[in-house]
């Protein structure tokens, strides 16, 4: 048994356990920290918004800015038959012009002359670029911009497309 209480020269002492209480007190810290901020936030003492400030400014009322003078032309709607590819699909095309209004009587007499021009693009694009949801701001610059050649520049504004369907 004496040999049991006397440890031999030879063995080592068992490794110590490290000490949690550094780790501890970090994740406290962080957690006391994150909660101290969040409230700070939450309860307007930092990084309020300016119209929350408090002060009691007078803010005068926004004047109404007159919009330009306007005019619209309705186009006939449309119903195009899409390619050979696309079996027997339709899409159905309906939209009006933004004018300047001196110009009104102008583009009505031209609208024929668009009517051919968005019948001939419609026609002639891709399937795969008519199903494509973003491909409508694409579709809709090339219309305006084959519009305002037959119409002449300065009369046709935008082109506002109402209805726009593939079935």
């Amino acid at each position: 048994m004496a040999e049991a209480e006397n440890p031999v020269e030879g063995d080592e002492e068992a490794p110590k356990k490290k000490s949690r209480k550094g780790l501890l007190i970090g994740v406290m810290l962080a957690l006391l920290l994150g909660g101290g901020g969040f409230f700070a936030v939450y309860a307007g003492m930092i990084l309020k918004p300016e119209s929350e400030a408090g002060t009691a400014e007078f803010v005068p009322e926004e004047e109404v800015v007159t919009l330009p003078p306007v005019a619209f032309v309705e186009i006939d709607p449309l119903v195009i038959s899409l390619g050979n590819g696309s079996g027997s699909r339709h899409l159905r095309f309906r939209a009006s012009l933004e004018v300047e209004p001196q110009f009104r009587e102008d583009v009505t007499r031209l609208i024929p002359r668009v009517l051919d021009v968005l019948n001939s693009y419609l026609r002639a694009v891709e399937m795969r670029d008519i199903e494509d949801p973003s491909a409508l701001l694409m579709l809709r610059a090339q219309m305006l911009r084959r519009i305002q050649l037959v119409t002449g520049e300065g009369r046709v504004r935008d082109l506002l497309i109402m209805e726009f369907v593939l079935n």
